[in-house]
């Protein structure tokens, strides 16, 4: 297996920033290519040694692309997580002036972070999507179009200036990355950890999410994130990507997926790994009874029971 990190370039994107900011990124080739599908199929392919891709953002919660492109194909596995926060530069070729700006463009994730500042300041102004924010960039640059919403590192790399800089309409806003290999056995719990699924209801009825949410809730383990997705089968027919708190070796959470694994058609495990920015002292303590202390005693007065020895 090649020892590069493939990410969602070109150069000059939050993702190789973020990427950047690990320590096992010094030690490998950071490739850079078009899109978050080229990313994962280049470790699908044994092209590279793992991917760098965003997932989510604070202000329109998960990146659908990187949602499905996991869903789908052959499994893989998130191993890190990294948070960034973000705020843009508006780049421009030198000498433009914003009177001037008549086009814009940026990944589309960062169309919802400009939205309000984008209908104050350039109401009139037609939005396209590029690839990636330092594609965006790189068309400017090429003069396809008058302005791109990237990070203002990437001004120098494209031979452009930021017309303005510390562009958000949420305050703190962050996007959360994740590093993607092929499967293998989770790294060894933190004490602040993450764990993320994809589960398939069997059939709609009613209370059939309910159902499937109370694999985790009666066994005390928190949600950090639900989103629908569709399975591409028909309206009406979708899949749920989870991300709860806890380590797959945790009692509670491995109980919880068993549950799953019993009553979906399909369950896709992503992932056990340590949560970004959290130290393991900061967590709260599991819920009275779900402790792996007394997931253990239940489970050993159960074979006392059936021995006899109650």
């Amino acid at each position: 297996m090649p020892a590069s990190y493939a990410y969602l370039g070109p150069e000059g994107t939050f993702t190789e920033v973020a990427l950047r900011t690990l320590p096992e990124a010094a030690t490998r080739e950071l490739v850079p290519v078009v899109s978050v599908p080229a990313a994962l199929d280049a470790v699908r392919n044994g092209e590279a040694e793992a991917a760098f891709v965003p997932i989510e953002n604070s202000v329109e919660g998960g990146i659908t692309t990187t949602l499905d492109e996991l869903v789908a194909g052959a499994p893989l596995m998130i191993y890190r997580e990294v948070l960034l926060s973000i705020t843009f530069a508006l780049l421009v070729r030198p000498g433009t002036k914003l009177s001037e700006i008549k086009t814009v463009t940026a990944h589309p994730a960062a169309q919802p972070q400009v939205r309000n500042w984008l209908r104050t300041h350039l109401p009139d102004a037609l939005w396209e999507s590029a690839a990636s924010n330092a594609d965006g960039a790189r068309l400017v640059q090429e003069g396809r179009y008058d302005a791109a919403f990237a990070g203002e590192f990437a001004a120098a790399k494209y031979g452009l200036e930021p017309l303005e800089t510390g562009i958000h309409d949420a305050e703190n806003a962050q996007t959360r990355f994740v590093l993607v290999g092929r499967p293998a056995r989770p790294a060894a719990p933190t004490g602040a950890d993450k764990t993320s699924v994809v589960i398939w209801q069997r059939d709609d009825h009613p209370g059939a999410l309910l159902e499937l949410l109370q694999e985790f809730a009666v066994r005390g383990v928190n949600l950090m994130l639900l989103q629908s997705r569709p399975t591409g089968e028909g309206i009406g027919n979708y899949c749920f990507a989870i991300d709860a708190e806890g380590h797959i070796s945790d009692r509670r959470v491995g109980e919880a997926l068993m549950g799953l694994k019993r009553v979906c058609p399909q369950v896709r495990f992503l992932g056990s790994y340590p949560r970004a920015e959290v130290d393991p002292k900061d967590v709260r303590a599991p819920r009275a009874g779900t402790s792996d202390s007394e997931f253990s005693a239940a489970s050993d007065w159960l074979a006392r029971c059936q021995d006899g020895r109650f």
